[in-house]
């Protein structure tokens, strides 16, 4: 799948296709559902099926306060998509400019005039434009008088709710990685730089990579099973978010114990995907009363990755 930056650079073949715009931040089971109406449009005219995100947020711009710790960045966002049929995935850089549109110059300078829209889809609380006001409904108008095909997708549940970002998002704050996973298209993962810490994992026998710059959403304290990518290899984990209260450390950590791995990881970019919390943090005794837990600790992150 490629990924387009400037509209001036996009091909003729990724014209005249299906687009679906939003942000698709996390891409769960209800953007899926987006993608496959968007490659229903185009399976007889074998035209391109795109969508057309955000760089940043427009809310990052608008009001900073207000922006939501992102579930992806946009390399993983444009794997998810292709992994669900994207042809190609416009990261539009926004501006001043941009938000500055009304959602009639919106439809026809991006819509209309860069991308050639034969086909959209989008979702029923879709709005476009500046201050967001262009509505579903002026949507439909607008398509009407370009004969461009809109289709609205109707919601996804999970348990009984609505899936959406916002949801996810809540759901890990919270330490429910399970429900936030059953919304996801795939697993929660969170990247970040390996950098050296104090080693006190090393000297009880469970070293563990230190991650820094985590640039996404971290999920609540606690202790979680997870999976580490190192390479083209995937390895159960056991992950720690939060201080370490045994050895009087209460500075927020995120420490990931690679099991089964050997090797150095420092200076490295390391991805690890939340599979399930096991525990809340806590202080022990001493460490051997600590050696014991994180010995249950990696039993349970092992069932949980096989």
């Amino acid at each position: 799948m490629q990924i387009f930056r400037d509209l001036s650079e996009l091909p003729s073949r990724f014209r005249g296709g299906a687009v679906s715009i939003g942000n698709f931040d996390g891409v769960h089971r209800g953007h899926a559902s987006i993608i496959g109406q968007l490659k229903s449009l185009v399976a007889d005219s074998g035209g391109p099926a795109i969508v057309f995100t955000f760089d940043p947020h427009p809310v990052r711009l608008l009001r900073p306060e207000l922006a939501p710790p992102p579930l992806t960045w946009t390399t993983r966002k444009a794997t998810l998509l292709k992994s669900q049929g994207v042809d190609a995935m416009v990261v539009y850089p926004t501006d001043r400019a941009l938000l500055e549109l009304t959602a009639e110059e919106f439809f026809q300078q991006i819509i209309v005039e860069q991308l050639g829209v034969s086909a959209m889809v989008e979702g029923p609380n879709f709005a476009f434009g500046k201050d967001r006001g262009g509505s579903i409904e002026k949507l439909q108008s607008l398509c009407h008088q370009h004969d461009i095909t809109l289709e609205i997708a109707n919601p996804v549940e999970t348990d009984g709710e609505m899936v959406s970002s916002s949801r996810i998002r809540d759901s890990l704050k919270r330490g429910n990685a399970e429900l936030a996973n059953r919304m996801l298209t795939e697993p929660y993962r969170v990247r970040g730089m390996v950098t050296h810490g104090v080693k006190r994992g090393s000297e009880i026998g469970f070293p563990t990579a230190n991650l820094e710059a985590i640039d996404t959403l971290i999920p609540e304290e606690g202790v979680y099973a997870g999976a580490a990518l190192v390479g083209n290899d995937r390895f159960a984990a056991a992950i720690n978010i939060g201080p370490n209260p045994t050895f009087g450390e209460h500075a927020l950590k995120f420490e990931v114990h690679v099991i089964d791995f050997t090797g150095d990881l420092y200076g490295q970019v390391l991805e690890v995907d939340i599979l399930s919390k096991t525990r809340e943090t806590r202080t022990f005794d001493n460490a051997d009363q600590l050696k014991k837990q994180l010995e249950i600790d990696i039993a349970s992150a092992r069932a949980v990755f096989h």
